[in-house]
């Protein structure tokens, strides 16, 4: 089903892997170079080698890298959009993000505890096989188990039963309003194809060694990968044995990492591809200029923040000795009121982010409103730490991504000069994505300051109060707390959410986050800093759909012939 070979352009050696970050030139590319031709430039001209494409071939390039095609890895919104391309739900979200069949053509409530759901009959994965029931049973089993990072996706307690090959019934232990808020990105895998191939256990963010699932898909989606490079190029292509009807004319998509901003502009603006995430806010101005893209710009559900390791009793890698910082009340708002988010909204990231004072962005809680971001108070701050005993501050390392999110690595360098104002010395440690999720995530939570971006799955405050502020307890597997990477907990919290997700009532659960809230910003846990602005370079050929969820969808991209 699958093509494990690399395009090889001709004059290129066999078995290069041709992209324009990494390109094995050909003896007339090195020549070019030698003349101080542009790397863009050569990337060009290794084009022009190539043989006639497909008729409709959509470019693009990510700043960062497509990892594992395991779809139970890594829960990251880019990598989910492009998992999605080849894998499909039971249930999705239509362009404004309501909820919209899938694999399952309808479904229902006949009890409060029993969510009954209609499966497609004649779907076909890519290899052949038909989908049915058994698919979805397993699947249920294996999104929850060790190594997943979706493991809230599918609620705990449901247990999920076959009524007949194409009917699933899950059912839970308590009424559960929310129950399928995160199936959207909870994709179906074949029970066959998996035990076939020595996948039935999901593959972790930091598995050392890929599994047979993190280079290859068996999906049911609209496109087939047929080929996967990691952190290189991944290609797609159009699945003609696809169930339904899809809106894309694309015949064959083709990702590319670039990592360097001013190289994934210039491609942009040259025609080598034809979308780029993220435009460098500087160059957003010059793109839509250009005569040949724009800027796809709106507000994104993304809420970036910062969080302290509050879990060890000894900060790693700090110059306190015996004890954590963190674990100080004083301390933590001492950091919240040292950092000026306004400036980083404003010269960081060119007013193109809202400062929050949650960790969730307003337009997904109605009451958002009623919380206001207190104000940066150096004095206070300095105060705060000299009565917490470290007048003199001490050091720490600090975690960042330096391609995920826009300007991710500025903002932490920004974050490093205002916490020196009170005396604390800050050792940044900025690094791809794949590297940082490796280490900070589960089961390491291996860092003791770090920058994080949040767009919660069920687009509610339920998901924040349960995975990313939830208590992290030894031997739980019922997600509870899995993006917590600070270790932050206060059991009155935990209680409150798990009222949030069996209330019905949308005044009284309401009321209940807002309860929850108070009490996480009355405790300093984390560091909410803003929603960043969407910022998508788009041919002016190219036709797409761009989401609040920043989840590039191909089955939505159209592009004119050429």
């Amino acid at each position: 089903m699958l093509a494990d070979a690399a395009v090889t352009p001709p004059g290129l050696p066999a078995g290069g892997a041709f992209t324009v970050s990494e390109i094995r030139l050909s003896r007339s590319a090195l020549k070019i170079l030698a003349r101080g031709v542009s790397a863009v430039a050569v990337a060009t001209f290794a084009f022009a080698a190539l043989p006639a494409q497909a008729a409709n071939v959509f470019r693009f390039a990510f700043q960062g890298d497509l990892k594992s095609l395991d779809p139970y890895s890594l829960k990251e919104s880019f990598t989910e959009g492009m998992q999605e391309a080849a894998y499909e739900p039971l249930v999705t979200l239509d362009k404004n993000l309501k909820f919209a069949p899938a694999l399952a053509e309808s479904w229902e409530t006949p009890e409060p505890t029993r969510w009954r759901f209609h499966l497609r009959k004649n779907v076909k994965f890519h290899d052949g096989s038909p989908f049915t029931a058994d698919d979805v049973l397993f699947s249920a089993q294996r999104v929850r188990a060790t190594g997943s990072n979706f493991t809230t996706n599918v609620p705990a307690d449901a247990e999920f039963v076959k009524v007949d090959d194409f009917t699933v019934d899950m059912v839970l232990k308590k009424p559960n309003p929310i129950a399928i808020a995160q199936f959207p990105t909870w994709v179906i895998m074949s029970k066959a194809w998996s035990e076939k191939n020595g996948v039935v256990q999901p593959t972790p963010p930091n598995a050392s060694s890929p599994s047979y699932a993190t280079l290859h898909e068996n999906g049911t989606g609209p496109f087939v990968i047929a080929e996967h490079q990691p952190g290189v190029r991944t290609v797609f292509k159009k699945f003609d044995g696809y169930w339904g009807k899809v809106e894309s004319n694309l015949d064959e998509a083709i990702l590319t990492t670039i990592a360097n901003p001013a190289t994934r502009v210039a491609a942009l603006l040259s025609g080598e591809v034809d979308w780029i995430d993220p435009v460098p806010l500087q160059d957003q101005q010059r793109v839509n200029a250009s005569g040949t893209a724009t800027v796809m710009a709106g507000p994104e559900l993304r809420t970036i923040f910062l969080g302290m390791d509050q879990d060890r009793d000894e900060l790693k890698d700090s110059s306190v000795k015996g004890k954590n910082p963190f674990k100080d009340i004083k301390v933590r708002e001492a950091f919240y009121l040292a950092i000026d988010e306004d400036t980083i909204a404003k010269r960081v990231m060119r007013g193109q982010a809202v400062p929050s004072a949650l960790m969730i962005a307003p337009a997904l809680y109605d009451r958002g409103a009623e919380f206001k971001r207190p104000a940066t108070d150096l004095k206070k701050a300095k105060e705060l730490m000299a009565q917490a005993g470290y007048p003199d501050g001490f050091s720490l390392t600090m975690d960042c991504p330096n391609d995920r999110y826009v300007n991710d690595e500025a903002i932490c360098q920004a974050v490093v000069s205002m916490l020196a104002r009170i005396n604390v010395k800050v050792n940044l440690n900025a690094q791809p994505k794949a590297k940082y999720f490796a280490k900070v995530l589960a089961p390491n939570y291996d860092t003791s300051f770090y920058l994080l971006g949040w767009t919660p799955s069920s687009l509610d405050s339920h998901n924040i109060l349960y995975e990313i502020v939830g208590c992290r307890k030894p031997g739980d597997k019922s997600g509870r707390g899995g993006w917590n990477l600070a270790g932050y907990c206060d059991p009155k919290i935990d209680e409150i959410a798990d009222k949030v997700e069996g209330e019905t009532d949308k005044t009284k659960r309401d009321a209940l986050i807002k309860e929850g809230f108070d009490v996480l910003n009355a405790d300093w846990g984390y560091i909410p800093l803003h929603q960043q602005a969407l910022a998508w370079g788009v041919s002016k050929k190219v036709h797409l759909t761009q989401r609040a969820d920043n989840l590039l969808l191909l089955y939505w991209v159209s592009k004119d012939p050429q």
